[in-house]
C-alpha cells in the first residue's frame, strides 16, 4: 500500500486554480464495514479527494472508497488489475493492467481512463514505482521477468523494456521509490528463497545497481521510511519486521511481532504499522507508536487469520490506520481512529449474590500491552433501583500489576450494576467494564380474592387486592386474561393501593378468567405476582315447540304434544367457533326420572340449535329435557360446566 505523501498533496491543494472545499463524515472509532471485493492486491490512499483505491484482480476491477470504507464507484473492465500508483500530482492514477499487457492513466475524480501504455506482448507488467518523471515498472513471470519503465516527461510517452542493470530476476520485483530520496529506486526479487534486494541509481534515467544484497525468504510486503532512506520488510519465515539502510543494506532496527508478517505501512511520523497472520488469534494488527524498542500496540480487527499482504496503509496525515482483511473472498475495511494509543482492556469481578445493607468487594484489572502505573484514576459507577441512571462512588486507583479492589455497601436490593471506567490518556485508549451482583430483597405479600369462584355468565364481579409492607412502591396492576387464544390478556386496572392496603377492579366475566396482580417491586421488596383463576357458565335458555296446551302438572308446567305431532326441542347458548351442546332427554318410569339417552348437537353462529325428536311416542309417559355445556367435551374450554333448566312434556 502507497500513499501520496502529505507535502505533495497540500502542494497541490495550493496550486489549484479552482478548489473545492468539503468536510469529510466523521468516522467511529475502529469501524469496519464489508466492501466489494474478492481478493484486495494493492491499495492507495488520494489524500487531496480523502479517497481509496483497492485493486481487485479477481473482478477485473479498482474499488473506490471514502476514509469511512464507503464504496462510492467502481472502475471495470481492467483485466486481472495489480499495482496501484498515484502520481505526484495526485490527479493521476496509474494501474497495471497485467491481463492486458498495458499499464493506464485514469482520472482520480471522473474515474475516466485518460491514457493508456502497452508494454509489449506477453509481457504482464504488475508492480509499479513513480520516480524521476518516469514509471517503473515490473514485467514478465518467474524467470522470464524484467524491470521497465514508462518516460512520462517525453512529449510522446515511450515505454523502454530490459531495465534490470544486469540482475537476473526470478519474479517480477517488488518496487519502491520516495520523492526525499530522488535518484533512488529499491526492488525486491520476492520469487526466490535468498530474497535479494536491489538499490538502484536512476538519476542518469538508466538504472545502475548501486548496492544489492540477498535478505532471505519471500517478503510479503515492505515500505520505505518518510525520508526514504532506509527499507522495513515485512516477512517471511521470521517473527518481526526488518529495517535496512538503502545506502549498504545493513540492518539497522528490528520490530518484533508474534506471527509472520504480512504487510506494513509507516506514516509521515515514522511510525511503522503491521499486520500479521495472527494463527494464534492474539491479534492482527501492530503499531510501533514508540520505536522498535517498545512493545507494539495491538488489535484484533479480524476473526480469522489475516492473509491480506500490504494489508495496511495510513491516511495521508498518519492519524488513521486502515486495515483490509479477506476471508473465503470477503473483505472487510477496517478504519482505526487512535492507532498509536495501546488499547486498554479492563474487566471488573463482582459477587453474585450479596445482602442488602452489607459490606461488598468489587475488584477487576486495568491491562495494556503498555502497562498502566499504580494510582492511575478509574472512575465508579452503581446503578440500580435507586439510582437508574448511575450514581457516582467518585474515583478509584489503580494499584500494582493493574489491579484495583474497592468496597461498597448497596443501599438497594435486586440487579445492581458496578461500572469502572477508564477515561485513557495520550498513550491509552479509554474503556469500561462491568459486573452485576443480585442483591437480596425482603417478600411481601400480596393476594388477590375469589379464587376458583363460579359466577354466572356476564355477571359484574368486584375483585381486590391487597400489598403488604413495601419500600417506596404502592402500585399493583390488575390484569384479566379470558380463556380462549383469540383473547389477550388484559391491564384491568393500575394504581397505588389505598391506606389499607387495597386496589378494587370490576370485571365482566363473559369467560373463565384468569386474573393476576403484579408488584413489581422496589429497592427493598421484591416483585411478585399472584394469578387466580374463576369460572364463567355460559347463558343457556330452552324452549319447546309443537305442543297444543301448557298446564301445570306433578309440580312443573308440562308442555302436551299430540304424538302425531314431531316437537322441536330448541336451545339458544351463548355461541363459540365449534361449540357444541348437550341435550340430555329422560324419562319418568317406575317413580324415578331415568335416562333416555343424551347427544351433542353443534350450535349455529347465533347460538341456535333446534332438535326434532321424531318416531311414534309412548303416550302418558312423562319426559323431560334439558341442555348442557360441558367443558372441554362440548369443544372448547372457554366457560365452565353449565346446565339449563328443564323442560317437561307428555305426548298424549
Amino acid at each position: 500500500m502507497r500513499t501520496l505523501p502529505a507535502a505533495t498533496a497540500l502542494a497541490v491543494l495550493f496550486s489549484s486554480a479552482a478548489l473545492t472545499v468539503g468536510t469529510a463524515a466523521p468516522v467511529s472509532a475502529d469501524s469496519s464495514r464489508a466492501i466489494a471485493v474478492s481478493q484486495p492486491y494493492d491499495t492507495v490512499v488520494d489524500a487531496e479527494h480523502q479517497r481509496l483505491f483497492i485493486s481487485d484482480p479477481g473482478n477485473n476491477k479498482i474499488v473506490v472508497t471514502t476514509y469511512a470504507g464507503v464504496v462510492v464507484s467502481q472502475i471495470t473492465g481492467l483485466a486481472q488489475v495489480r499495482d496501484l500508483e498515484l502520481g505526484p500530482d495526485g490527479s493521476t492514477l496509474y494501474a497495471a493492467v497485467r491481463g492486458a499487457d498495458k499499464i493506464v492513466a485514469i482520472d482520480t475524480v471522473t474515474r475516466a481512463q485518460t491514457a493508456e501504455y502497452a508494454t509489449g506482448t506477453n509481457t504482464e507488467p504488475s508492480r509499479l514505482a513513480f520516480a524521476e518523471g518516469k514509471l517503473w515498472f515490473a514485467y514478465g513471470d518467474q524467470w522470464d521477468s524484467g524491470l521497465g519503465a514508462v518516460d512520462l516527461t517525453a512529449e510522446t510517452p515511450t515505454v523502454t523494456l530490459d531495465l534490470a542493470g544486469g540482475h537476473d530476476y526470478a519474479s517480477p520485483p517488488m518496487l519502491y521509490a520516495d520523492p526525499d530520496n530522488p535518484g533512488t529506486l529499491v526492488a525486491l526479487d520476492a520469487g526466490i528463497s535468498s530474497g535479494p534486494v536491489i538499490v538502484y541509481d536512476i538519476a542518469s534515467g538508466t538504472p545502475v545497481v548501486r548496492v544489492s544484497a540477498n535478505k532471505g525468504g519471500f517478503p510479503n510486503d515492505a515500505a520505505l521510511t518518510p525520508d526514504g532512506t532506509h527499507l522495513v520488510m515485512a516477512g517471511p519465515g521470521n517473527r518481526a519486521l526488518t529495517e535496512y539502510r538503502l545506502s549498504d543494506l545493513e540492518q539497522t532496527r528490528s520490530f518484533p511481532v508474534p506471527d509472520e508478517p504480512m504487510g506494513v505501512d509507516i506514516a509521515p511520523d515514522g511510525t511503522v504499522a503491521a499486520t500479521i497472520s495472527d494463527f494464534e488469534r492474539t491479534g492482527d494488527t501492530y503499531v510501533f507508536g514508540k520505536g522498535a524498542e517498545q512493545p507494539a500496540s495491538v488489535r484484533k480487527l479480524h476473526g480469522a487469520s489475516l492473509w491480506n499482504d500490504n494489508g495496511v496503509v495510513w491516511d495521508p496525515d498518519g492519524n488513521k490506520l486502515f486495515v483490509l482483511t479477506s476471508s473465503s473472498g470477503a473483505t472487510t475495511f477496517h478504519v482505526v481512529d487512535e492507532p498509536r494509543k495501546y488499547v486498554s482492556t479492563a474487566t471488573v469481578s463482582a459477587p453474585a449474590t450479596a445482602t442488602r445493607a452489607k459490606k461488598l468487594t468489587v475488584s477487576g484489572k486495568l491491562t495494556a500491552d503498555l502497562a498502566l502505573p499504580a494510582g492511575t484514576p478509574l472512575t465508579v459507577t452503581r446503578t440500580d433501583m435507586e439510582s437508574p441512571k448511575g450514581k457516582s462512588l467518585g474515583t478509584k486507583t489503580l494499584g500494582t500489576g493493574g489491579k484495583f479492589s474497592f468496597t461498597d455497601t448497596p443501599p438497594a436490593g435486586g440487579k445492581v450494576t458496578y461500572k469502572v471506567s477508564y477515561a485513557g490518556d495520550a498513550d491509552h485508549t479509554a474503556t469500561s467494564a462491568s459486573d452485576t451482583v443480585e442483591v437480596s430483597r425482603a417478600a411481601t405479600t400480596l393476594t388477590l380474592d375469589k379464587n376458583r369462584k363460579t359466577y354466572a355468565y356476564g355477571a359484574d364481579v368486584k375483585f381486590t387486592a391487597h400489598l403488604g409492607k413495601t419500600y417506596k412502591n404502592r402500585k399493583v396492576e390488575i390484569w384479566a386474561d379470558p380463556y380462549g387464544s383469540d383473547r389477550p390478556n388484559k391491564l384491568v386496572k393500575s394504581g397505588t393501593v389505598n391506606s389499607k392496603g387495597n386496589l378494587s377492579v370490576t370485571v365482566d366475566l363473559k369467560r373463565d378468567t384468569k386474573l393476576s396482580v403484579k408488584f413489581a417491586g422496589d429497592a427493598r421488596y421484591k416483585a411478585k405476582t399472584v394469578t387466580n383463576t374463576v369460572y364463567t357458565k355460559v347463558r343457556i335458555s330452552s324452549s319447546i315447540a309443537g305442543h297444543y296446551k301448557t298446564r301445570s302438572a306433578w309440580g312443573q308446567k308440562y308442555h302436551y304434544l299430540r304424538k302425531s305431532k314431531d316437537p322441536v326441542l330448541k336451545t339458544t347458548m351463548t355461541y363459540y367457533e365449534g361449540r357444541k351442546q348437550r341435550l340430555q332427554l329422560q324419562a319418568f318410569y317406575q317413580g324415578a326420572w331415568r335416562d333416555a339417552g343424551s347427544e351433542y348437537f353443534p350450535l349455529g353462529t347465533a347460538g341456535r340449535s333446534d332438535v326434532t325428536l321424531t318416531g311414534t311416542p309412548t303416550t302418558n309417559i312423562r319426559f323431560r329435557f334439558r341442555s348442557e355445556y360441558r367443558d372441554t367435551s362440548s369443544g372448547d374450554n372457554v366457560n365452565t360446566t353449565t346446565s339449563g333448566a328443564w323442560k317437561y312434556f307428555i305426548f298424549t
